[in-house]
């Protein structure tokens, strides 16, 4: 793994990815990486009606957080500044497997290949999840107008694609740690104590490697 600390933050939509990483970028002063979202043309119409907008809405996903990650590996991470982003590009595959038929994933796939073959990898993953209530629940309290027509079927199943997603990168991937949280049991945007136990927790993460200079 690298010297200097790459952290990304995943879970299902609506689980609170922007928040944690925010929070961790101010508690250890880390540069944040924030994935683009409402910028996307195609994602109002890809709520509306999946099967016809997946594509474009993959290809808009997958260009521009190839670009964000080769930024900061360019004005970050090769420069020694630690990063914590809101997202892992593998996230791409668990939504494009979920969205698009068998012959445009073949197509994509490729892409994505050739895309992040020379990308950051992280040395630390967070993995966010909760129950279907609790991300419905958070999903409205936000309000997002593009939001709204998100299927709570989809919102399940895109669950369930992120727990196995995550079972096999564990596997593949045992140099890197997996920092698991439990959504429903930790609110760390109203109680500071569970934003504390998942601070301290990644902190025992880092020290635990080289990068004991960043604590």
């Amino acid at each position: 793994m690298g010297e200097t600390p790459f952290i990304t933050v995943e879970g299902p939509i609506g689980v609170g990815k922007t928040s944690l990483a925010k929070a961790i970028s101010d508690h250890f002063q880390f540069a944040l990486l924030k994935e683009i979202v409402d910028e996307n043309p195609f994602l109002g119409k890809f709520y509306e009606n999946i099967e016809e907008w997946s594509f474009q809405t993959e290809m808009f996903f997958l260009c521009n957080r190839f670009k964000q990650l080769g930024d900061i590996n360019t004005h970050y991470l090769s420069k020694s500044r630690a990063v914590v982003a809101d997202y892992h590009i593998f996230k791409n595959l668990i939504f494009a497997q979920r969205t698009l038929n068998a012959a445009e994933y073949k197509k994509y796939y490729k892409i994505y290949q050739i895309l992040t073959e020379d990308m950051p990898k992280p040395n630390v993953i967070i993995y966010l999840n909760a129950s279907l209530d609790t991300l419905i629940n958070r999903i409205q309290l936000r309000g997002r107008e593009i939001e709204k027509n998100i299927s709570p079927l989809y919102l399940e199943q895109l669950s369930l694609d992120y727990e196995q997603t995550l079972a096999v990168f564990e596997k593949e991937h045992p140099d890197i740690p997996v920092l698991r949280f439990d959504g429903d049991e930790l609110d760390f945007v109203k109680n500071v104590q569970d934003l504390d136990y998942i601070i301290e927790t990644l902190s025992s993460a880092l020290k635990a490697s080289s990068w004991t200079n960043t604590i």
